[in-house]
C-alpha cells in the first residue's frame, strides 16, 4: 500500500464537484509576500514545473504592476505550457489592455465589495462599484478572454450585495466568480453557508480564494467545495501576504488521500516544486510543515523507529516517494537499539549485543550533551566503543 487513512473517512456522505480547477497564484499573490521579487527567469522556472505536475491554470502575475512583471507574464504566456495562463487585473481599461499584451488566456478582475473597503480604501458608493465592475468585464469578455471576477474581501461583503454583483458579473459574460476571503476572516461553516447562498443565484463557476490568517484556509477551500464552488485558489509552500494562502501541496494531498479526489496531478514533483519556490524566495520552509517539511518523514524515537522499519505506514499515513521525499531514522535522545543497529546495517558494520547497547547509550549521551548525531559523530561513536573499522 502508498498510503493508509482512516477508513471513517469513507462513512461521511460527501459530494465534490464533478470537475474541479485548482488555480495557482504563487507567481502573484505568493510572490505579494513582503520582501519576495522574483525575475522572469525564476517565474518561467517555478511555470514549468507547475505545468509538469499538471496544475490546471497559473496566474502568471499582475503585468500593470512593472515591465519586468509585463515581460515575465508574457515569457510565461508563450512558453507552450498546458496550462491556462490568466493575470491579474484591476477593474481598469489598461489594466486589461496589459494583459492582452502579454497574450494570456484570460484575466482575474477584482474590486473590493465590502462597506469596509468602499468605504476606506476606494471611496466609492456601491452603485459606483457596480458599475466599474461591469464595464472591465464586457470589455475583456469582447477582447476574447477567460474572465474570472474576484470580489475582494468577499466574505466581510453585505450578502444581498454580493449576490448581486456576482449576478450582475454572470450576465456581463463572467465565466467564474471569486470568493476572496481576504484577511482569512470565515469559519468553515460560514462559507460553507455562504457558497450555497450563492448557489441559488448563480449559474457559473464559483472560486475560493482563502487566507490563512486563522489557519483554515485549507478547510475553508474544501469546505466550499463540498458546499458547491468548484475551484481553488492556491500557493506553493502556502506563501502569501501575512499568514499566506492554501498550500498547494496540502490541498492536493487532503483532496487525494483524505477524500479519494484524484484531480490527475503528478504528485511526485511535489517536493522538487517545493525546493525551487523555497530558493527563489528565500522563505524557509518550515521543518513540520506538512507535506513537504523536513520532519514529514524523519523518525527518532525508538517504539516509532521499530514499527517503521516493520511497516512504514505504522506512522506514515503515505509513502514519502509519493510526493518526492524520503524516508530518515534519525539517531539521538530517543533511538533505541533497532535504529542504531539499522545505522550500522547500513554502514555494513556488524557488532556484538554488548558493544550495541553501548552504542545506544553514547548516541543519547551526545545528544543530550547538545552533539546532533550525523554520520560523523555516529561513525567516532562506534570506533571508541568497539575500535578501528572501515566503512
Amino acid at each position: 500500500m502508498q498510503y493508509y487513512v482512516s477508513p471513517f473517512n469513507k462513512e461521511a456522505k460527501l459530494k465534490f464537484p464533478k470537475k474541479i480547477t485548482i488555480y495557482d497564484t504563487t507567481l502573484r499573490d505568493g510572490e505579494q509576500t513582503p520582501d519576495v521579487c522574483l525575475n522572469p527567469e525564476e517565474k518561467l522556472e517555478i511555470a514549468k514545473k507547475l505545468d509538469e505536475l499538471k496544475i490546471h491554470q497559473i496566474e502568471a502575475g499582475f503585468p500593470i504592476v512593472s515591465n519586468q512583471e509585463r515581460e515575465a507574464v508574457k515569457a510565461i504566456a508563450n512558453e507552450g505550457l498546458n496550462a491556462q495562463i490568466i493575470s491579474l487585473a484591476r477593474t481598469k481599461r489598461e489594466d486589461i489592455d496589459r494583459a492582452l499584451d502579454c497574450d494570456v488566456d484570460g484575466v482575474i478582475t477584482f474590486m473590493a465589495t465590502s462597506d469596509l473597503h468602499l468605504e476606506h480604501k476606494l471611496h466609492l458608493s456601491r452603485e459606483q462599484a457596480l458599475n466599474v465592475c461591469m464595464n472591465s468585464i464586457e470589455y475583456a469578455k469582447d477582447h476574447g478572454l477567460f474572465v474570472a471576477f474576484s470580489a475582494e474581501d468577499a466574505t466581510r461583503t453585505d450578502l444581498d450585495y454580493l449576490k448581486r454583483i456576482y449576478k450582475k458579473a454572470e450576465d456581463f459574460g463572467a465565466d467564474r466568480v471569486h470568493i476572496a476571503d481576504t484577511v482569512g476572516s470565515i469559519s468553515p461553516q460560514g462559507m460553507d453557508f455562504l457558497v450555497k447562498e450563492l448557489k441559488k443565484n448563480l449559474n457559473i463557476d464559483i472560486a475560493m480564494h482563502c487566507h490563512n490568517d486563522f489557519g483554515m484556509a485549507l478547510s475553508n477551500s474544501i469546505s466550499g467545495l463540498l458546499a458547491g464552488g468548484s475551484a481553488v485558489s492556491t500557493t506553493i509552500n502556502g506563501i502569501g501576504e501575512r499568514a499566506g494562502n492554501t498550500s498547494l501541496e496540502e490541498l492536493i494531498m487532503a483532496l487525494r488521500i483524505i477524500y479519494g479526489i484524484d484531480l490527475g496531478f503528478k504528485i511526485k514533483h511535489i517536493q522538487e516544486l517545493s525546493k525551487t519556490v523555497e530558493k527563489y524566495t528565500k522563505l524557509p520552509v518550515h521543518n513540520n510543515k506538512p507535506i513537504v517539511g523536513r520532519n514529514i518523514f524523519r523518525h527518532e524515537s525508538g517504539i516509532h523507529v521499530d514499527a517503521v522499519i516493520e511497516e512504514p505506514l505504522t506512522y506514515e499515513p503515505f509513502l514519502p516517494e509519493m510526493v518526492g521525499q524520503k524516508r530518515q531514522l534519525v539517531l539521538g535522545k530517543h533511538s533505541g537499539c533497532r535504529a542504531v543497529k539499522a545505522k550500522l546495517d547500513q554502514c555494513g558494520v556488524e557488532v556484538t549485543k554488548d558493544e550495541l547497547c553501548k552504542i545506544v547509550e553514547e548516541v543519547k549521551k551526545n545528544r543530550e550533551e547538545g552533539t546532533y548525531i550525523d554520520d560523523e559523530v555516529f561513525n567516532h561513536i562506534v570506533k571508541t566503543v568497539r575500535g578501528p573499522f572501515d566503512i
